[in-house]
């Protein structure tokens, strides 16, 4: 078949490619001519019921033809049909003419239902039993122009309405419409109709559009009624000027608006007056109230009345039926007409003012239950027009236009259609209207179908159409002289489309070159810049294979059976039927609605010639694609074979695009082209590993799993033929070998993919294939990233983190291409996805160890390790990696083992301190001072106060330049005016921010004053052997009372300070005070608070020693007196009258004046002293004056305290106590023996004062 789309302007609604229809063989090569010597025979109606075909021929013959079958097993079989007879059916030839002007079998109608079949044949009616064709009720109709009138919305098939179970039809004779009813009785006439010269009628229930050889009419067959409608031909002015649209009666009397003719001069019986009443249409004709006749009974048999009449010219003012009836019937005046016109074509001309007037033949069908199409026109070489009407006769629809006058028109499908060859995959509302027409093109006339839809509105745009034609090398005749016919049968076939079965069909699919088998994990080249050891990988499909064979055992010939389970799958679905046949000279076809897929199918093979269909590079080519994927674009599918359809469109016209995204060169996709592919893949579900197979670079990266991937057929053929064109060793270029914008087509596509996460009907394997593709593409993407450049928002490095940070489903081989990348850090970030913590911190340990890591983003990576530490529980990792930091930086490791906050368990003080001693010597110390300035803990003082003490020591034991900058600060600190810091300040402000000694002496210096209890006489003996071998510098002598004289008093001399007072050497730590260091506010501070004064902020430090305690009021005189000395010892006379008048000026109190005046050289002038002296002396005027003051209030409280006894004697009384034996001299009683006595008897006035003078005691 050849079809050829005709259109000027496509409309929107349908996709671009072939027409909605095909054909499809269904007899070649009918036996027309029995003995095979006629040639001019041809076919004029065919009929098709339970496999039986029935073809009526121009030779007035009935072929029937059984079909037989096909083999079940072979889906690409059509039945076979065999001549099962050869029937001549009774006919008339009233006017003598010969057999080749006789048209023959006119019409076949067959009626299921009651198992008969009526065929007109040279205007003679004959009934046949069904299927054989027997006669039947011997009986035939003559004069008959045409038999149908079927109600179309009965199916012929069933029961029907009529309880009888007999079929309606109409005869339509010269003079009437004869209303029968036809069962297994005798036919019998249930109603006739005054309807002259009528020649077609198609039914509705009771409303039947009927036509004869000039005008078209609706008519109402239950109520007698009639609207004519229009003229068949617009030229025709024949017609009487009776208005159209206006219901007639046509069963009244001659004057009640009925337009006779010979063929209806018959008497009529009275009918109401209100038979001419008029109405706009047939609905308010009814409307009125217009009953039935009454009286109507059914003929028992066929009335000769319609006998045949002798011929005659119309007389004026007759009807044009009569002008048909010379030829017998107007049907074959009408063919010949259109076939004269073909055989011997005109150039289209515009037709004269004044045409003569052609009778054209009349064609009515009806698409809907309340529609009939009518076609109209100005002649056989002219455009037709279809028009839509209703059961009212009133317009519905837009009409169409048909290039010329048809043949003959069918339609197919349409809303709620029950004749409709729609197939199960188009849409149910999809209705189509094929005309058989011959049509002038540029190599000359061709017969052929056009095809338009007539359910849709295009608006202003011209309408799409669609040219399908015959294929004549079958028929054995040149194109354009087989004229082709065209009817809707009774019965549809079912049919089935192999081509869709073996695009649709699930078939395995390997993405590797020259196997046969896909493998289960691909092998990666050795080339290939991410290519693995050949021993790792073989060690990944064992495993891989093993873990596939644990879960699933694969039957034996699992594949066949999965093929012949989708074939018989997708076989059930691409299944349509079909009730239009297609004739032409001695050939048959079924019309077959196009599926959706060969349609779509067909627009992507036009786009791409043949030679490119799986390559279309040129810009035309892509644009066609892009236009219809638009088309599909949202369209949503009401059926499971159009879902799998647009799926699998969408599909190829995608890999089609890719393809030419990956070759186009010269004309490169622009985004917004290549967003719109993109686009299209993802909607199409695709599997990725599909589209990674149309990149070699990336082909190795494809894992496959036992039983393989499986994808539509036709893609599976498009896709291999294309790998099959390409060179060798393409995939082992390499990512780096891919332009830019397909590396970056590859990162929005394989990251769009990657959120199809979860989805059931997603294997893992193309997860896994899609990780690590996406993996390879960012990290080739990410060299040119800056080094050390952190991913920033929207960067190829911030995606990178992305995609291991959510983890990755190819784990191990993300992990091999990270290594073969050399980024080490992205490597540690996916094992903190996997909580991997000794992965992690081995990685960065690698980095920090020197391993080369490309991307340089570890940054700080002490820090790093040490923050990650807190954060994990696993105590012996942490005390690794703990160990290993404090090695490298003491300090930051130390802060992990101080760690209070961290998630791992924590770590005992002493377990602590001997690791880091084996371990990481250095550390000990932070650790040490953690302990003791952090957490408080004097149990470490000593030996921390140790490890100091030996990095000063041997410190100034190896360098001369420390001994002289310990010196030196000496010198400095004695030269400053006081006021002035003490020297711990001094010292603190002026060492070293990085000298690790100055550090230790000040840390030392803080833990010796800090108040902790420690040993001060093991520390002061380790001092002294420790710097006994330092030999001693000159004009350092420094010799004490005592003679002690040392070098530690000299290179040590604030820890000498310190450690004298722990000693409760004051003696000794003044002097160093003093000479050493000239602090003299310390050293006066020293007099007053003892060995509190050398520890900055000691006032709120508790107290570890009695070395600490406050010196009493006592021993204060004694170190004041002692100050005093050191003071008077001073080499420099004027800072020594100074300091010492300054001592005793401000501390005179804690002095006595003869002592200092024993002290005091004799040659130092009196104002030195002199604020001394009056101060002194002054203090003893006051001291004097309070004695006085004390004695003289001491001796008033002894007067007060007498007065107060007395008075407390006279109020109680004397008791006077006899010793035993007293008074009597005998053993009395105590009454006997006591004796009240009044003070003022016992004590008189002149013994007061001797009681006064006894001490106010009273003796007895």
């Amino acid at each position: 078949m050849a079809s050829e789309r005709h259109r000027n302007h496509r409309a929107t609604t349908a996709p671009p490619g072939i027409g909605p229809f095909d054909l499809r063989p269904l007899l070649h090569g009918v036996p027309l001519s029995e003995n095979g010597d006629e040639e001019d025979i041809q076919i004029n109606c065919v009929e098709y019921l339970d496999g039986n075909l029935y073809v009526g021929t121009t030779a007035s013959e009935l072929l029937h033809f059984f079909g037989i079958p096909p083999d079940p097993a072979d889906s690409n079989q059509n039945p076979t049909f065999i001549l099962a007879s050869r029937l001549k059916p009774a006919s008339s030839d009233t006017n003598g003419s010969s057999n080749g002007s006789r048209p023959g079998v006119q019409q076949i109608l067959l009626l299921p239902r009651v198992a008969k079949a009526c065929v007109l044949c040279n205007s003679t009616v004959s009934f046949y039993s069904l299927p054989e064709l027997s006669p039947v009720f011997g009986t035939t109709v003559r004069n008959c122009n045409w038999i149908g009138g079927v109600d179309l919305n009965e199916d012929l098939t069933g029961p029907g309405h009529d309880k009888s179970g007999s079929v309606t039809i109409l005869l339509h004779l010269n003079r009437k419409i004869r209303v029968v009813r036809i069962g297994d009785d005798a036919p019998r006439v249930y109603r006739t109709i005054d309807y002259a010269g009528s020649t077609l009628s198609v039914r509705r229930d009771s409303f039947a559009c009927v036509a004869d050889s000039r005008s078209y009419a609706l008519v109402d067959i239950d109520r007698q009624l009639k609207i004519p409608l229009m003229s068949i031909s617009s030229l025709d002015d024949s017609q009487p000027g009776g208005p159209f649209g206006q219901a007639q009666n046509i069963a009244g009397p001659p004057d009640g608006g009925l337009f006779r003719s010979a063929s209806t001069a018959s008497p009529r019986p009275p009918t109401d007056a209100h038979g001419h009443s008029r109405s706009t249409s047939l609905g308010d004709f009814i409307s009125r109230g217009i009953q039935r006749r009454q009286g109507e009974t059914e003929d028992p048999v066929f009335q000769d009345t319609d006998a045949p009449t002798p011929t005659r010219s119309p007389a004026p003012g007759e009807d044009g039926p009569n002008r048909a009836q010379q030829n017998r019937s107007p049907q074959p005046q009408a063919v010949s007409a259109a076939q004269a016109a073909g055989a011997n074509p005109p150039s289209r001309t515009m037709s004269p003012a004044r045409p003569e007037t052609v009778l054209l033949k009349p064609l009515i069908v009806s698409p809907t239950t309340e529609e009939f199409l009518l076609v109209t026109g100005t002649g056989p070489l002219d455009p037709g027009i279809g028009m839509f009407v209703n059961l009212d006769g009133d317009p519905t629809r837009p009409t169409l236009e048909f290039d010329r006058y048809p043949r003959e028109i069918v339609v197919d499908g349409g809303l709620i259609d029950p004749s409709s060859s729609r197939p199960s995959l188009g849409e149910a509302e999809e209705g189509y209207v094929l005309a058989s027409m011959a049509k002038e093109l540029e190599d000359g006339l061709h017969n052929g179908l056009e095809i338009q839809r007539f359910d849709v509105n295009v608006g202003e745009d011209e309408p799409e159409k669609w040219w399908l034609e015959v294929d004549n090398t079958v028929s054995n005749e040149a194109p354009g002289n087989t004229p082709i016919g065209i009817r809707s049968l009774l019965q549809s076939e079912e049919m089935h489309f192999e081509q869709i079965v073996q695009r649709l069909c699930q078939r395995r699919f390997s993405p590797f070159r020259g196997q046969s088998t896909t493998p289960t994990v691909s092998l990666k080249s050795n080339d290939s810049r991410t290519a693995l050891s050949l021993q790792r990988l073989t060690q990944e499909q064992e495993l891989f294979n093993r873990d596939e064979s644990d879960d699933e055992v694969l039957p034996p010939e699992w594949e066949t059976n999965r093929n012949k389970e989708g074939e018989d799958f997708v076989r059930r679905l691409a299944k349509t039927s079909s009730r239009l046949a297609v004739w032409a000279g001695a050939n048959i076809w079924w019309a077959v609605r196009n599926p959706l897929l060969v349609q779509l199918e067909a627009a992507l093979d036009a786009a791409a010639s043949r030679e490119q269909q799986s390559q279309p590079t040129t810009l035309e080519t892509r644009l066609r694609i892009f236009s219809l994927l638009e088309t599909i674009k949202g369209r949503e599918p009401k059926m499971e074979l159009e879902f799998l359809t647009l799926g699998y469109i969408k599909q190829r016209a995608s890999v089609m695009l890719l393809v030419a995204f990956l070759t186009s060169t010269e004309t490169p996709f622009t985004e917004g082209q290549t967003a719109a592919m993109e686009e299209h893949l993802l909607d199409g579900d695709l599997d990725a590993r599909v589209v990674l197979s149309l990149i070699p670079a990336l082909r190795n990266e494809i894992i496959v799993s036992r039983r393989g991937i499986w994808i539509y057929g036709g893609i599976k053929t498009v896709v291999e033929e294309y790998i099959s064109r390409e060179q060798d060793g393409l995939e082992n270029q390499g990512v780096s070998s891919l332009a830019s914008n397909v590396l970056q087509f590859l990162r929005r596509f394989l990251t769009a993919t990657r959120k199809k996460k979860g989805f059931g009907s997603v294997s893992d394997e193309v997860f896994r294939t899609v990780d690590a593709s996406l993996l390879v593409v960012l990290l080739e993407l990410d060299k040119e990233t800056p080094l050390g450049q952190l991913g920033r928002s929207g960067s190829v490095r911030k995606e990178l983190y992305d995609l291991v940070d959510h983890g990755v489903d190819c784990f191990d081989r993300a992990v091999d291409l990270l290594e073969t990348y050399q980024r080490l850090f992205v490597l540690s970030r996916l094992y903190q996805h996997k909580k991997m913590a000794g992965e992690v911190l081995a990685t960065w340990r690698r980095i920090m160890e020197g391993e080369e890591d490309k991307g340089g983003e570890l940054g700080d990576g002490e820090q790093r390790i040490r923050s990650y530490l807190s954060n994990i529980s696993n105590q012996a990792l942490v005390q690794e990696y703990a160990i290993w930091l404090a090695a490298r930086n003491p300090k930051l490791g130390v802060q992990v083992f101080a760690d209070e906050k961290g998630r791992f368990p924590g770590f005992e003080h002493g377990q602590v301190v001997a690791l880091l001693r084996e371990e990481a010597p250095d550390a000990v110390a932070y650790y040490l001072e953690h302990l003791v300035f952090g957490k408080g803990n004097t149990a470490y003082v000593n030996e921390l106060i140790t490890y100091y003490l030996d990095i000063v020591i041997t410190d100034l034991q190896s360098s001369e330049e420390t001994r002289e900058m310990v010196a030196a600060s000496y010198e400095a600190y004695r030269a400053l005016h006081p006021p002035k810091p003490t020297y711990l300040r001094f010292l603190s402000d002026n060492t070293p921010p990085n000298s690790e000694v100055w550090q230790s002496r000040l840390r030392l210096l803080q833990l010796l004053s800090g108040g902790h209890d420690y040993n001060a006489t093991a520390i002061r003996a380790r001092i002294d052997d420790s710097l006994s071998t330092i030999p001693q510098p000159n004009g350092h002598e420094d010799s004490n009372n005592n003679g002690v004289n040392t070098l530690r008093h000299q290179l040590l001399v604030p820890e000498s300070i310190i450690l004298a007072g722990r000693a409760r050497q004051h003696r000794d730590a003044l002097r160093l005070l003093v000479h050493r260091l000239g602090d003299y506010d310390t050293a006066v501070s020293y007099c007053i608070r003892g060995g509190a004064a050398l520890s900055p902020g000691s006032r709120n430090k508790r107290r570890d020693s009695d070395s600490s305690l406050p010196p009493t009021y006592e021993e204060q005189v004694q170190l004041f007196k002692s100050l005093l000395g050191e003071f008077l010892a001073l080499e420099d006379p004027e800072e020594r009258v100074e300091r010492t008048g300054n001592l005793l000026e401000r501390f005179g109190g804690w002095f006595d004046i003869l002592e200092v005046l024993e002290v005091i050289p004799d040659g130092w002038p009196v104002e030195t002293i002199a604020e001394f002296l009056v101060s002194g002396l002054r203090r003893l005027v006051a001291e004097r004056c309070e004695g006085l003051v004390a004695r003289a209030l001491s001796g008033t409280e002894n007067l007060r305290v007498g007065f107060e006894f007395v008075e407390r004697v006279r109020e109680k009384g004397a008791v006077v106590e006899y010793p035993e034996g007293g008074r009597g001299g005998g053993n009395g009683g105590e009454e006997e023996g006591e004796e009240m006595i009044h003070g003022g008897d016992v004590l008189g006035g002149e013994s007061w004062g001797e009681y006064v003078q006894a001490g106010g005691r009273l003796g007895g």
